[in-house]
């Protein structure tokens, strides 16, 4: 049977399936990156914003650096008024041995210490103490000081001697024997370090009149330890102090940098001194005087 032939209706072709072209889907593509991004425009806002975190800075304390050193450096890097350390130390909970009596010098170990916004003066210091106390519980640091009979404390004060006096780490273990021998013989340790601490100054220059001063620091002209660490000692120099090095020495001056000379017999001694006086009439008066034990004994008091 013939279908029904209906006029004025032409013929329709199949539908055909949708390809696209390449400009086509470049056009698609293009949209929907669009659509992405209009998306993450109105997201963006909606989510919260991640602060980059913050880099700590470097609060460096060299060895040797006095408790008042400190406090000015921790005031500089907080950018605080000064004094405003020194304040905080008279009350911040501080990890120290009794004999300490609450005065930090001595316990705030050199090192590099990060910085934040959130630092405070009394964390800071705490952080020093902590590290101080860890190092002088090691077992070597611990150990040593048993075996010659001192507290921690001890150890710390005759650290920060040796730290003052010796030229460099090479000539600690000596500068602690000659201590150590001064000890074991009654003799007074006679260290211009400790009368500069007594004066609050850093030169080597002591005068005859400076090695009578009444002060408790006076190693002159009283026998022992001084009552108190007079610096911040590294960690060689409380090694030092707890294993000097063999010797008999009980004398040393430093002729020049580098070359510092020990002596067992003041003789000896008093020739060594007369090198230095040498070279530094040689070099003029900016050169530094003698460190260690006097080329003469001092007066009696």
């Amino acid at each position: 049977m013939h279908d029904e032939y209906r006029p004025n209706q032409p013929h329709q072709p199949p539908p055909r399936r949708s390809r696209l072209t390449r400009r086509g889907r470049l056009t698609l593509l293009a949209g929907a990156l669009l659509g992405i991004g209009l998306a993450t425009v109105v997201v963006e806002p909606l989510l919260p914003r991640e602060e980059a975190p913050e880099k700590p800075r470097q609060l460096l304390i060299p060895e040797g650096w006095r408790a008042a050193q400190v406090y000015a450096a921790v005031d500089r890097e907080l950018r605080l008024p000064a004094g405003t350390t020194e304040s905080a130390a008279a009350t911040a909970a501080l990890d120290l041995p009794a004999e300490a009596k609450g005065n930090p010098e001595g316990y705030l170990f050199p090192a590099t210490y990060p910085v934040t916004k959130d630092s405070t003066p009394a964390a800071l210091l705490s952080f020093m103490v902590r590290t101080a106390n860890r190092k002088l519980a090691t077992k070597a640091v611990a150990d040593g000081g048993k075996a010659h009979g001192m507290t921690p404390y001890q150890t710390a004060t005759l650290a920060s001697v040796i730290e003052a006096e010796a030229d460099n780490p090479a000539d600690m273990g000596k500068v602690s024997r000659v201590v150590h021998n001064r000890l074991a013989k009654s003799m007074p340790l006679q260290m211009d370090s400790t009368i500069n601490y007594a004066l609050g100054r850093n030169t080597v220059d002591t005068t005859l009149g400076d090695t009578r001063i009444d002060h408790p620091f006076n190693t002159y002209a009283r026998q022992g330890l001084p009552p108190t660490p007079i610096d911040s000692p590294g960690l060689r120099a409380m090694a030092a102090a707890v294993a000097p090095t063999p010797g008999d020495w009980l004398f040393f001056v430093t002729v020049k940098p580098g070359d510092t000379r020990f002596s067992a017999t003041y003789e000896e001694h008093k020739k060594h001194v007369a090198e230095f006086n040498r070279l530094r009439a040689a070099a003029g008066p900016s050169a530094k005087a003698p460190s260690g034990p006097p080329a003469k004994p001092p007066a009696a008091k």
